[in-house]
């Protein structure tokens, strides 16, 4: 059991697992269903169209220690929302900035020597000016091979039950060994090496990467611990525009479909319609709803008769981030009186997302922690000062608000934290959230009964167990 266990409560054992698919396991003789904890962070940043400088230390934003298993971060706006941007091409150059300067902060050097050298490394990076391709590929490499959307292999799907995916510990790698495909290694690495990523450098890595992916001005990335890589599989990706006509990507989503063991993950980036005059929320609403319509995964599983989720809500755990542009529904004068009193409750009974939601209008049976911290949005540059303060013109000028939000679904979920950073690089100040996430892990049966301390074991444990026994064991 994961030692972050400790740090939660213990749940009636009925709601454990009680969204998960239960033909996720394989072989009832050999593998029983076991739960195991790993804990998540989350954050979402609007970094107002600016791409990160040398200076701008992420060290603030992320945590600085192990204790994180899966980090997924979402951005928006890392490129100005301008007509060159939408309607013609895609400057992914922004992306690899912040993806470069990710993999520094989880990965980060010990010792002066080292991050003097990943630094450097960094600025040889960034003067290459790679594609975001290249350079995710890089990052996803765990023993110098790349990581694969799906678990499951043939051989597996013949062997074991059909509904396992997860059988092959190291399936998720892939299994290319022909010389054509060590030639295209080496030559790999020659570019790793340009990059400062030599081999050793990524098998020192603590974090690997899982996904990113960039529309526009949205962009999600998402790691997780590298011995964890194995684990993860049915990786896809689903892009929802919500912009200009409806359906460009100034505004939409990015989401990311994911399984971590026999547990599926959705991870949601989005950005939604902005305004704060009287009814945008309902655009807002609209985007919400066009997203979880919208939003479908293809079924790139290799295991005949399988079923994965193909839609947002069929997950097991969803997390949503990003800039949900809600806005509170008072005066900027009743707004500020109740800021300089530090008043949130006050201030968040007027907040329009938590309205729609306690009226049924937008994510019904989604759930989000209690807010305990300042507006997020919309902050003058540089400065502490909201805009509201200082700013004379109404085109620039807006209301505080909690724009930027985190928000879940699903059982299995329990948030620690939820904090805001303090960056001043953007108008918004980044929001972020821990979890504890319970995963469905498949253990084999003899294994676990002998790591048990003291514990005799009878030949009859060891038998196939009935089905009504078999469900007993999973429930425990």
């Amino acid at each position: 059991m994961n030692n972050f266990s400790a740090n939660i409560k213990e749940k009636d054992s009925t709601s454990k697992l009680g969204s998960m698919n239960l033909g996720n396991f394989s072989s009832a003789a050999s593998n029983i269903l076991d739960t195991q904890n790993f804990r998540l962070f989350a954050t979402t940043w609007n970094v107002g169209g600016k791409p990160p400088h040398d200076e701008l230390n992420l060290n603030e934003l992320l945590p600085a220690n192990d204790q994180i298993d899966i980090y997924v971060l979402g951005f928006q706006e890392i490129v100005p929302l301008n007509a060159g941007n939408v309607l013609v091409i895609e400057d992914c150059e922004p992306a690899v900035k912040w993806l470069t300067f990710i993999n520094q902060a989880l990965n980060r050097p010990r010792g002066a020597d080292a991050a003097s050298k990943a630094k450097t490394i960094n600025s040889l990076l960034l003067l290459q000016k790679p594609s975001l391709e290249e350079v995710s590929k890089i990052f996803r490499t765990v023993h110098g091979r790349q990581l694969k959307g799906c678990n499951c292999t043939a051989e597996v799907a013949k062997e074991y039950y059909r509904a396992s995916c997860f059988r092959c510990p190291y399936a998720c790698i892939s299994e290319k060994n022909s010389s054509e495909h060590e030639q295209e290694e080496r030559s790999k690495f020659m570019v790793m090496d340009t990059y400062g990523a030599t081999s050793s450098t990524t098998n020192q890595r603590r974090y690997c990467l899982i996904a990113s992916k960039q529309m526009v001005g949205v962009f999600i990335t998402v790691w997780v611990k590298r011995e964890l890589a194995q684990h993860v599989g049915h990786l896809r990706v689903c892009c929802v525009g919500c912009g200009i006509m409806g359906c460009l990507g100034n505004k939409g989503c990015i989401s990311v479909s994911m399984t971590l063991h026999q547990t599926s993950f959705c991870f949601v980036c989005s950005h939604l319609a902005s305004g704060e005059k009287e009814g945008d929320e309902l655009r807002r609403n609209s985007d919400v709803i066009e997203i979880l319509k919208n939003t479908e995964f293809p079924n790139i599983c290799k295991t005949p008769g399988r079923r994965i989720p193909e839609k947002i809500l069929e997950h097991d755990r969803v997390i949503w981030l990003g800039d949900l542009n809600y806005r509170i529904a008072l005066s900027g004068a009743e707004i500020m009186k109740l800021l300089k009193r530090e008043n949130w409750v006050a201030l968040f009974k007027k907040d329009q997302l938590k309205i729609e939601r306690e009226a049924g209008r937008v994510f019904k049976g989604w759930h989000e922690g209690r807010i305990c911290f300042p507006p997020t949005y919309k902050y003058s540059m540089n400065s502490n000062v909201y805009t509201l303060e200082v700013v004379a013109s109404k085109e620039t000028r807006r209301n505080p608000a909690w724009c930027d939000r985190i928000l879940w679904h699903g059982n299995g979920i329990v948030q620690l934290s939820y904090s805001r950073g303090e960056s001043k690089f953007s108008d918004h100040r980044p929001v972020r959230a821990v979890f504890i996430v319970e995963v469905g892990v498949l253990v084999d049966k003899l294994k676990r009964h002998l790591s048990a301390p003291n514990k005799k074991v009878g030949v009859e444990a060891l038998l196939p167990p009935s089905s009504g026994y078999f469900y007993s064991l999973i429930m425990q």
